[in-house]
């Protein structure tokens, strides 16, 4: 198995996510049970892939769930598919999962994978709004604009005046029940990463997730679909995430094409700091 540091150049500043490797022979309680004994964020297995045209398959657990996608995990899990001497059948590896097949692509020294389309998007009623508002603290004049971006794990996102807003929440944890929720403000012009973004989803066992590249997809679709920061935001950019707890990710993003065909690439930086076997023998 190995331990993957993710969406950051700087040791442990990422969002480390466990690879366990060649995970057929194990049972889907093995890997649940070893997910939450991780304790991380996500923990992956790598198994044979299913599907025509992909290179393996991937399943991803949270401490409480299974997730059909997630960002981070398939970067760190591609990482270390290749480092183990996994080779793509094409130009592109092909990750096979619960959202079906993503594409994760080189990109110079960083890896990116392409956002897969939304399952939910949209508007957000007031009801589920009001529950955000209790959940993060914050005013109704707080919110500029809110929408699902929800791509598999379940987010709804939320725009705050700017990202000292956002990274002064103070959540309130048990008004949270189901929700998934992702903030974001804008820092200032000319600053070294152009939005803020917060990742909240403690019903699935992570209080704050210190990077979150199905989040920043989302987010990147509807932000930039929508233009909702207008001019502000320029097709490709870079966001922090993961100040408030101490972490330094950053999360590359690019949009290809300018319609109904564009995509979403969302990128960042990968290193493995363990390396080790996984014995579940008892």
């Amino acid at each position: 198995m190995s331990q993957v540091d993710v969406f950051s150049t700087e040791p442990l500043l990422g969002n480390p996510v466990a690879v366990v490797h060649d995970a057929d022979d194990l049972t889907t309680e093995q890997m649940a049970a070893f997910a939450r004994w991780t304790n991380l964020s996500e923990t992956t297995f790598l198994l044979r892939p299913t599907l025509p045209g992909a290179d393996y398959r991937l399943r991803i657990f949270t401490p409480g769930e299974e997730l059909p996608f997630a960002g981070h995990p398939t970067l760190g899990s591609a990482h270390a598919w290749l480092e183990a001497g996994g080779r793509p059948r094409g130009e592109r590896v092909v990750q096979e999962c619960g959202a079906g097949l993503v594409a994760v692509r080189r990109d110079g020294e960083r890896l990116a994978f392409a956002a897969p389309p939304l399952v939910r998007s949209g508007p957000v009623d007031e009801a589920d709004l009001a529950r955000v508002r209790r959940a993060l603290g914050v005013a109704p004049d707080e919110v500029v604009a809110s929408a699902w971006v929800d791509n598999g794990p379940g987010w709804v996102a939320v725009l705050l005046r700017d990202a000292d807003a956002v990274l002064g929440l103070r959540p309130d944890w048990s008004a949270f029940d189901d929700l998934e929720i992702g903030v974001v403000g804008a820092h200032a012009p000319g600053s070294e990463t152009a939005l803020e973004v917060r990742a909240f989803c403690p019903g699935i066992g992570v209080p704050e997730d210190p990077v979150t590249g199905s989040l920043n997809a989302g987010l990147a679709q509807w932000l930039l679909g929508e233009r909702v920061l207008g001019e502000r935001l320029a097709s490709s950019y870079v966001a922090a995430q993961g100040t408030a707890i101490g972490r330094r990710g950053r999360v590359h993003v690019d949009r290809v094409g300018d319609g109904d065909d564009d995509e979403v690439w969302v990128g960042g930086a990968t290193r493995t700091t363990i390396t080790g076997e996984l014995d579940l023998r008892r």
